[in-house]
């Protein structure tokens, strides 16, 4: 039996990837120190949890409209507007069960086979993934080390053509922690203009940054009719296994967005829509309670790194990910992240799991305690001093 070029060009994510692997490595009896998943180690806040279970017990188990229920249609986009200083209401918004059918759906709704695609690299890999799938072509923008792993604009301007059908970006970034400036979104709006491009701006860590306030491209004048606004649930108000987000577009966009999804999956998950509605117009102590100890954590883990030979790294201005540079230890990425997940239990992603570019760096996620991360920083020196001696 033959199968289609389009599913036969979908990818794995390494995330998932190792976490398997360190689900059978636990079964077995050996303890993990978990920094590869992308999960804040936080419960749902418990208002949030309260609204979902109110609202089974008021039989809202049933199907709602494919777009979303009215009042979740109400508060993300009010939530949209008032934290990006944008005018959308429940026309431009679609609730879909995460972010990533959103990620699929709007660019099956905008690139055609053929069409050129940029993404960030290393960058989120189900960009690259259904970009391929579609038959498009991935144009990778080198994320730097040396421009803070933002996007150098003037290599954009060399990247971006006559057949340039999107561009993404996701600010803050995974998995770098990098952070587009105003300016760099001004540059952006201005390239999407003069190409007639869309750009896809993943924000699912914009209530995640730490010395400088977020920016959206949403906010630049006249950007609105090009953009497509992610963001959802999951990172913010940790809530990774409610499967929620929600997009800003378009309104002529959203209603394809509704017929995809009724030939989808009919609607997302009518009770679980409370948790949105709860969380984006009720009390916010739980988020602020949790940036608090990202930050406490990404000083610790940005220190500690930088204490072990041969590695040196950044310290991200947004989500909850470093990217340390290993290339001094001698050792590839994926060598490097097997032996420290093999030799000490620490599980961390190579940043080839991102993508070419990702060559010569780690990924860690400090969605973990202080103590569980000093803990690991010890383990990992320690054998890297072993294999020296």
């Amino acid at each position: 039996m033959k199968y289609s070029n389009a599913i036969q060009n979908l990818a794995g994510e390494g995330a998932f990837e190792v976490l398997a692997k360190c689900k059978k490595m636990e079964a077995e009896g050996r303890e993990i120190i978990h920094l590869q998943i992308g999960e804040p180690d936080f419960d749902t806040p418990k208002n949030i949890s309260e609204a979902a279970i109110k609202a089974i017990k008021n039989g809202e188990t049933h199907y709602s409209p494919s777009g979303g229920t009215i009042a979740a249609r109400k508060a993300a986009p009010e939530y949209m507007a008032k934290t990006r200083n944008i005018d959308v209401g429940p026309k431009h918004t679609i609730i879909m069960p995460g972010v990533k059918p959103i990620i699929y759906s709007t660019m099956m709704a905008t690139i055609n086979p053929g069409d050129e695609v940029v993404v960030p690299n290393p960058g989120y890999p189900t960009y690259e993934s259904v970009t391929n799938s579609i038959g498009a072509k991935a144009i990778p923008m080198h994320l730097k080390e040396e421009k803070d792993f933002r996007f150098d604009t003037e290599e954009l301007k060399q990247l971006v053509n006559k057949n340039t059908k999107m561009l993404v970006i996701n600010s803050p970034q995974n998995p770098t922690g990098g952070v587009l400036t105003k300016e760099d979104l001004q540059v952006i709006y201005e390239l999407a203009e003069e190409y007639d491009f869309w750009v896809l701006a993943d924000e699912i860590y914009s209530r995640i940054v730490y010395d400088h306030p977020f920016q959206s491209i949403g906010s630049i004048p006249g950007a609105l009719k090009r953009s497509i606004l992610i963001d959802g649930m999951s990172k913010t108000y940790a809530m990774t296994g409610w499967r929620l987000g929600f997009v800003v577009v378009p309104e002529e966009m959203a209603k394809y967005l509704f017929t995809f999804a009724i030939n989808n999956f009919s609607c997302t998950n009518t009770f679980a829509q409370a948790g949105i509605v709860e969380g984006l117009t009720g009390p916010q102590d739980d988020v602020d309670k949790m940036m608090v100890q990202f930050k406490l954590r990404r000083e610790a883990i940005v220190k500690g790194l930088n204490e072990i030979d041969g590695f040196t790294c950044h310290k991200p201005q947004g989500a909850f990910y470093v990217f340390p540079n290993i290339t001094k230890t001698g050792y590839k990425s994926q060598e490097l992240a097997d032996m420290i997940l093999e030799e000490t239990g620490v599980a961390c992603l190579a940043g080839t799991c991102f993508g070419k570019f990702g060559e010569g760096y780690l990924r860690f996620s400090y969605a973990n305690s202080v103590e569980n991360i000093e803990k690991a920083i010890k383990l990992i020196k320690e054998m890297l001093a072993k294999t020296k001696d």
